[in-house]
């Protein structure tokens, strides 16, 4: 087992995820944060998302062996992650975090445990964050790895940028944990009819090469599979 970031003494009634998850300010802002993303013009930032993210973000925890209350925390910051895009897309991660402050607080979360969930949050984007603690690290792979066809939201085909298409040109996804080899491995089916992997790269090296070093503050390394071809 992976030892505890938090020296904080667990407290006696912690905030759950699935409180988080029921709750309806959070949700309304991720309804929004994705409003708002459409409007743009991208990809999916909902409640399917961040679904995703945070079951990622289990899986890779509970095979790290961390705490019960670590897993909670680091689903309760990938749940959360994404809100700052109700204000904007520039700088949500930051503006997520200020967010979180506010609701987790309201909810009478131990404040070193608040802590840990804005670093996850402020710090999940490759131009201005990075992996600052082990949930920090789950959920950047969690996030970054979820590419696939059910992310498009444009339903005009020919209007199609290079984001939609590749997103739509991926028609399965999984992170596993390649526990002997010490390795996480983001495994892709690809359509190169709809793009090609090198159109994967042109948009998503930067993500890649942040998925590697949040692997590496994990202990594994970071290894893609692309239609049975594996690049580490």
């Amino acid at each position: 087992m992976m030892q505890s970031e938090f020296l904080s003494v667990s407290p006696q009634n912690p905030i759950t995820f699935e409180q988080i998850r029921s709750n309806n300010k959070i949700n309304q802002l991720i309804i929004g944060a994705n409003e708002v993303m459409l409007s743009m013009g991208f990809t999916e930032h909902g409640h399917r998302h961040v679904a995703a993210v945070a079951e990622t973000t289990r899986r890779i925890l509970t095979s790290m062996r961390v705490p019960e209350r670590e897993i909670e925390l680091g689903m309760i910051a990938a749940h959360m992650h994404d809100i700052g895009n109700a204000i904007a897309r520039l700088n949500h991660p930051m503006h997520g975090a200020a967010m979180a402050f506010t609701l987790l607080n309201e909810l009478n979360m131990e404040m070193s445990e608040i802590v840990a969930v804005l670093g996850a949050i402020g710090n999940h984007e490759e131009l201005t964050g990075g992996p600052v603690s082990t949930i920090s690290a789950a959920v950047i792979i969690a996030d970054k790895s979820d590419v696939h066809f059910s992310r498009v939201q444009n339903p005009i085909f020919e209007s199609f940028d290079i984001h939609n298409r590749v997103n739509y040109a991926v028609q399965a996804n999984e992170v596993v944990i390649r526990e002997p080899e010490k390795r996480i491995e983001l495994a892709l089916t690809i359509d190169s009819t709809q793009a090609s992997v090198m159109e994967y790269f042109e948009i998503f090296l930067h993500r890649m090469v942040m998925c590697r070093t949040a692997s590496e503050r994990l202990g594994y390394r970071f290894a893609l599979n692309i239609n049975g071809t594996f690049l580490e």
